[in-house]
């Protein structure tokens, strides 16, 4: 008979001690996270720039306010999560309108837009950007002025902050185009054609 726990439901056996590893799945459904003390600033960005491969998503955050231009953060996630992004960042945006109208309207960019190779000759990558956080979850969030996203790995036991961006409410629009319009390119690449 197996033991029963406080709850009444039933307790998994524990592990047989000559096996050298042991699985067991679990869900974590983070309400909130442990944002460590170097995420607790975030980054301050004015655009996004997505790469995209069969298995994820490297969603690199940009700042064109200084020079040299930096990327600030760089998130990887997967295509299920790149999901989750768009949505709260949709919903959050149509929320800030209801609640406060229209962010400001941006400048029209030029008319030639540069390619991606040409952007990153532009912008720093600094080294410890190189591979990115990882994050299994977002949580997106505003105030009257400002968006910010909060890239989470929920991962037992503790689900903690491994990347904070922030927007300028201006700049939300943009960044929720570019990222629906990679959702949908990746989603042309590399969805297969129904029989």
């Amino acid at each position: 008979m197996e033991p029963a726990s406080d709850d009444g439901n039933k307790k998994p056996d524990p592990p047989p001690s000559d096996l050298g590893t042991f699985a067991e799945q679990f869900q974590h459904q983070p309400v909130a996270a442990r944002v460590p003390e170097k995420m607790a600033r975030g980054a301050l960005t004015t655009g996004v720039l997505v790469l995209d491969s069969p298995n994820e998503f490297v969603l690199d955050f940009l700042q064109g306010l200084t020079r040299p231009h930096q990327i600030v953060a760089r998130v990887v996630v997967a295509p299920a999560v790149m999901e989750q992004i768009v949505t709260a960042a949709s919903d959050n945006l149509d929320k800030y309108v209801q609640a406060f109208g229209s962010p400001p309207a941006l400048p029209k960019p030029p008319t030639k837009r540069p390619t991606i190779a040409e952007i990153y000759e532009n912008f720093k990558l600094p080294d410890e950007l190189l591979s990115g956080a990882y994050a299994n979850n977002v949580m997106v969030g505003h105030s009257p002025a400002e968006f910010f996203f909060d890239f989470i790995t929920g991962f037992y036991p503790t689900a903690a902050v491994s990347a904070r961006v922030m927007t300028a409410a201006h700049h939300m629009p943009r960044i929720v185009d570019t990222l629906k319009m990679a959702l949908q390119q990746y989603r042309t690449r590399h969805t297969p054609p129904s029989p």
